[in-house]
């Protein structure tokens, strides 16, 4: 009979090596992958996964070739991966590739937290991602392929930092997409800024462009949840949302975020039937499929008219007034 240790030990360590020895076709790195890219390829902290690198650069170098897209860098993101590194860090799961220049960088993003109806709990925990959809209202992330397009910035409120009182704008990046997330402009779909100005007051400033037809403003508190979770758009710290948009304003470039359906009902096959993740050459982030389960995919045709049904039975709310600054 094992000590109880020592079987927690060896449990652990089957979970790790079914989940991260995967078979050629998932694990092994394309021969074309250049060497200097190689080193960053893998299942460790900062590393992008085998599968996540192959299907991007095959969707970027589609749209290259097509001459839909001129950017020399492409984006990848793996929703598989957990909000907080072992370092206690925000986890690094979104990356930045410029072959031309032998440029990698992976840095944290936020996942779609979901609902929790009552027909339905699609809700998404704040370390691991176990509920995906293309719904609309679902406020999921949708695995696949998109390109990048257009940018907005608006207006949000004002807020105090340093003693000033200045208006905060959010710049948001709009993504087109393909197949199951053709859906993204639909579902407000894009990436932004990880921050947010949580409403508390208006204040009188007729001055401003932005006063209301009584000439006052909102005024809030900036709320900043890097590496967290999102309404289902991908989100980036401040300084990497900089570096980001600034690389694809008015020069567009591809996204691939995994999972897809494919694979998150892959996954699900495979654990349902006891199967390793490695016979069933998938893959998923270790520590967050020990933590979840299993995955879930929500399709639009089945979730929709439930998040429908929701909408419509809510009670009408008269219109949001804040109270007057103090």
């Amino acid at each position: 009979m094992l000590p109880n240790s020592l079987r927690l030990t060896l449990t652990a360590l089957t979970i790790a090596i079914s989940v991260c020895a995967l078979p050629d076709r998932v694990d092994a790195v394309s021969q074309d992958v250049p060497a200097w890219l190689k080193k960053h390829v893998g299942t460790g902290d900062g590393q992008i996964a085998p599968i996540v690198l192959e299907r991007a650069r095959a969707l970027y170098n589609e749209k290259l070739r097509r001459g839909e897209v001129r950017n020399p860098c492409y984006l990848a993101k793996d929703a598989t991966r957990p909000s907080t590194a072992s370092n206690g860090n925000p986890g690094k799961r979104f990356y930045v590739i410029c072959e031309s220049q032998k440029s990698f960088r992976a840095v944290s993003s936020g996942y779609g937290n979901g609902r929790k109806l009552k027909r339905a709990n699609f809700s998404n925990g704040r370390q691991c991602a176990k509920n995906f959809s293309n719904a609309e209202g679902s406020k999921l992330t949708a695995g696949g392929a998109y390109v990048t397009a257009e940018t907005r910035t608006s207006f949000k409120g004002y807020y105090s930092q340093s003693g000033k009182t200045q208006p905060f704008y959010r710049t948001f990046l709009l993504f087109d997409g393909e197949g199951e997330t053709s859906n993204a402009r639909e579902r407000a779909i894009g990436g932004h800024p990880a921050v947010f100005l949580k409403w508390q007051c208006r204040f009188k400033n007729p001055q401003s462009t932005h006063a209301d037809n009584q000439g006052y403003v909102p005024y809030g508190k900036l709320v900043n949840y890097t590496g967290g979770r999102s309404n289902g758009c991908t989100t980036w710290s401040q300084s990497a949302s900089k570096e980001i948009l600034a690389l694809v304003e008015g020069n567009p470039t591809t996204l691939y975020i995994y999972p897809e359906s494919k694979d998150i009902n892959a996954v699900a096959k495979a654990v349902k039937k006891g199967k390793s993740l490695a016979r069933a050459g998938t893959y998923w982030n270790a520590a967050c499929l020990q933590a979840i389960g299993a995955p879930k995919f929500w399709p639009k045709s089945s979730l929709q008219p439930i998040i429908n049904s929701w909408r419509a039975s809510l009670p009408k709310q008269p219109p949001l007034e804040l109270p007057i600054c103090n």
